[in-house]
């Protein structure tokens, strides 16, 4: 190929950010972050398929959060793709993580109405007396609302065809305030949408807030950052579509970390760390200040996913991936 290589131009490009952890002040360090990711990818993003959001789009999904989020995204509208969201735990949870955290399920569906926003229409329709605590559907159903209203996404889980490649977005259909729940129906839905149009040469992409246990960076169980409850479950579906690659968050670790990509397997699909836009975590689990992403690019042959830090506008040095196609696949003997 020689230098040709260089000039190659990807069939399609998008971009991968979680963990923007928007919160209600316009200047609070998270804001400013998300503020200068979304400049730097339209300064070198041009023909974007889009911008895919693996969750924990707001702090707490409070309706403050979702209208900094709204400003943020009118300042730079003209000049952005196109964003899709995955639902995180931070977006949908019955405890809002704040200094005491606050946990929703303690409440009459009147108090979380004036937490979250509409108290009036909280109480309508629920029959019961003032004071008995709402039910986890109840809370479900108003977060749920709250970030498919901000979002335009259609529901906890929603699948996309962008210039011919198939983008797939899992969630928690509880507000579970840490893990992903995921229904039999949609596990049923993920095995049906997978194999719309499938083909051992192209990539199929998957977003899912919450790492699968033991893959990807942070996802270890000694550090407790993995959770989904269909762990297995969802392991066994993804196992047989290799050509899968898998996104992930909620473990906000720095892509300079070993294991921000996990090699499909005998076993399993290709999947990433995609790191966190609002600040970062260290193998020494350690917080970081700091702000990273994912670019990819995909050619006829391959795909290339390389690290951003959007602090500094750059490529993030040794986190550069290149998946060939079609996959082969390493047997276990």
């Amino acid at each position: 190929m020689g230098n040709g290589h260089h000039l190659e131009q990807p069939l399609v490009s998008f971009q991968v950010i979680t963990d923007t952890h928007v919160r209600d002040q316009a200047d609070h360090i998270y804001n400013r972050h998300l503020e200068k990711a979304l400049a730097d990818i339209t300064s070198y993003a041009k023909d974007s398929s889009g911008i895919m959001h693996v969750g924990d789009v707001t702090d707490r999904g409070l309706p403050e959060e979702y209208q900094e989020l709204q400003r943020i995204l009118d300042t730079q509208r003209d000049a952005l793709p196109e964003i899709r969201y995955t639902v995180g735990n931070h977006d949908i949870g019955a405890i809002l993580w704040q200094d005491p955290p606050l946990n929703l399920t303690t409440m009459t569906p009147y108090e979380v109405g004036e937490v979250l926003g509409h108290p009036e229409r909280m109480s309508e329709g629920n029959n019961t007396t003032g004071d008995a605590p709402i039910t986890t559907e109840g809370i479900w159903q108003k977060r749920l609302n709250d970030f498919t209203a901000t979002t335009g996404m259609k529901g906890s889980y929603h699948d996309h065809w962008i210039h011919g490649y198939h983008y797939i977005f899992l969630g928690s259909e509880q507000p579970h305030p840490k893990d992903c729940d995921m229904s039999a129906e949609q596990l049923a839905w993920l095995e049906t949408t997978l194999s719309e149009q499938a083909s051992p040469d192209r990539p199929i992409f998957v977003f899912l807030h919450q790492p699968l246990m033991d893959t990807v960076a942070g996802s270890m169980k000694d550090q407790g950052w993995y959770g989904v409850n269909q762990d297995a479950e969802v392991k066994s579906v993804l196992s047989r579509y290799p050509q899968v690659i898998l996104f992930s968050g909620h473990t906000h670790w720095q892509l300079e970390a070993p294991r921000t990509m996990v090699e499909a397997g005998g076993q399993l699909p290709t999947m990433f760390n995609a790191a966190s836009v609002a600040y970062l975590w260290t193998d020494e689990d350690e917080r970081l200040e700091g702000s990273q992403g994912l670019q990819v690019d995909v050619y006829a042959d391959r795909v290339v996913v390389k690290g951003r830090n959007y602090v500094t506008g750059t490529w993030i040095e040794g986190a550069e991936y290149t998946i060939p196609y079609p996959v082969k696949v390493k047997v276990d003997m």
